[in-house]
């Protein structure tokens, strides 16, 4: 096996970087000392001291294609750990609530004369139990506990497609892999949810790819592609190259 280091990283600000980051390559050698023709390559994703990921790709890949296709993953892994997330918060406090009722209390709702439309039509399966959220975010409709568990089975399934111990079983990660996790939580909420879930809901929102993260931390570990790069050797891997010139 052949170990070579890459260094990917983003042009944007310090919070979207991977500075610290190195991708390992690794490449089989063929039985009976055949020439390899475009031999795959495992790629293991790294920031800081944590691999995230493992990545297999064709020497023959553009360096372009390969950016991207990392970057996509990249993403992905990080709107299912937000997703999951979400969940969480849905699981204990219920549906959020509309924008203009976030934060406010009782009596000034009530001034206010707002309703949440939604929340009286989006009610989880098999009813709710009441549990207030202080942060007062949510309408504190949570879901009975058959179907939090429902949810919590979920959750943790899609985390184990995407955990970073897939990389001490030397297994890589697809993008076939995000969209599957993708699809089993958003099958777990039309469980919950027949009716579906409110167009002000985060979690619907990710599921739409119309997520607002400005002015949350989340916003700093997302790499938009167009910024995101590859390093070897201290060198950036140019876009017009394949894999295998490095």
């Amino acid at each position: 096996m052949q170990y070579n280091d890459i260094h990917p990283s983003s042009s944007g600000e310090i919070g979207q970087r991977l500075s610290s980051s190195f991708i390992f390559i690794r490449t089989e050698s063929p039985p009976n000392n055949q020439p390899l023709i475009n031999p795959m390559v495992v790629l293991a994703l790294k920031k800081g001291d944590l691999t995230h990921f493992l990545y297999e790709a064709s020497s023959s890949i553009h360096i372009s294609s390969l950016v991207s296709e990392i970057c996509q993953i990249y993403n992905g892994r990080l709107k299912i750990l937000r997703i999951i997330d979400h969940i969480s918060e849905l699981s204990a406090h219920g549906l959020s609530l509309p924008p203009e009722m976030q934060g406010l209390t009782d009596e000034q709702i009530s001034e206010l004369k707002l309703i949440d439309e939604w929340g009286e039509k989006c009610i989880p399966s098999g009813g709710f139990i009441y549990n207030r959220d202080d942060l007062g975010r949510r309408n504190g409709k949570a879901p009975n506990k058959n179907m939090v568990d429902v949810l919590k089975r979920t959750q943790d399934e899609a985390k184990s497609l995407i955990s970073m111990d897939l990389v001490k079983k030397s297994k890589p990660l697809k993008m076939v892999d995000i969209n599957e996790a993708i699809m089993m939580l958003n099958g777990a909420l039309t469980i919950v949810y027949p009716m579906g879930l409110p167009p002000h809901e985060p979690i619907r929102m990710e599921f739409d790819n119309i997520e607002d993260l400005s002015g949350t931390q989340a916003s700093m570990e997302v790499i938009p592609p167009n910024e995101c790069t590859l390093w070897f050797c201290g060198k950036e891997m140019l876009s017009a190259k394949c894999l295998f010139d490095y």
